[in-house]
């Protein structure tokens, strides 16, 4: 009986189908904030991809009521996770946001619920400094949306905002966020009006995302040489 020899184009075959059945294991996450359509239709003046956690930012903002309406997009950590976006009056950190986070409830619905972040050790559902006048989530294909007005301040011109998301909730509490570089970067400033660069600070168009497989931060240009490799040791 003959043996199959592993010839350079057999070889080559194999390689290629082995590769694309890995790929499509290993979903990728990627996003482009221009391109995203909301099942309410509404369109929004300003969008930006965010320059961590595979995240996006639409908003606009009304001068002439001081309200700024924003759409937040990002998968959590985990599928039951978390994801927020935040306003910091005080900082560019976390301590001090006045934060909305979205997060499936006990019956497995999408709530949105208020916190004023004081401290990395816990949070407390409370009233925040800015008014929400509407808040909701969606959540979809791994992927969760916060929508939301709320009224600042007269007169600003742009603010320190902050994102985030998390693996878990317990007991209708978000659990700690981890602390990789992709979730410490999570900030930056927000011009309120005019178009936004990819950090949501200046002028400029729009630059998409890097894709991600997760919150922290691993490309999926990352498992392509690993899996080559340990195919080579195989062989």
């Amino acid at each position: 009986m003959a043996l199959i020899s592993h010839s350079p184009p057999f070889f080559f075959f194999i390689l290629l189908t082995l590769t694309s059945l890995f790929l499509q294991s290993y979903p990728v996450h990627s996003f482009n904030c221009a391109s995203e359509k909301f099942t309410n239709k509404k369109i929004y003046s300003n969008c930006t991809d965010l320059p961590t956690l595979n995240s996006t930012l639409h908003w606009t903002y009304t001068p002439q009521n001081s309200s700024l309406s924003v759409a937040f997009i990002a998968p959590p950590a985990t599928p039951n996770g978390w994801i927020a976006w935040a306003i910091n009056p005080t900082g560019t950190g976390m301590i001090g946001s006045q934060a909305l986070i979205a997060f499936k409830n006990s019956s497995s619905s999408m709530v949105v619920k208020t916190y004023n972040i004081t401290t990395y050790a816990s949070i407390v559902e409370g009233k925040i400094s800015f008014e929400v006048l509407e808040s909701r989530a969606e959540h979809s294909d791994g992927v969760m949306k916060i929508f939301a007005t709320v009224k600042l301040p007269e007169k600003m011109s742009e603010v320190n905002h902050v994102w985030q998301v998390g693996g878990s909730v317990k007991d209708g509490v978000p659990v700690k966020h981890g602390f990789l570089p992709a979730n410490m970067k999570a900030m930056g400033k927000l011009q309120l009006e005019g178009k936004a660069q990819s950090n949501g600070t200046t002028a400029g168009s729009p630059a998409v995302a890097p894709s991600t497989s997760s919150s922290s931060g691993i490309t999926g240009i990352y498992v392509i040489p690993i899996f080559f490799s340990c195919l080579f040791g195989f062989f």
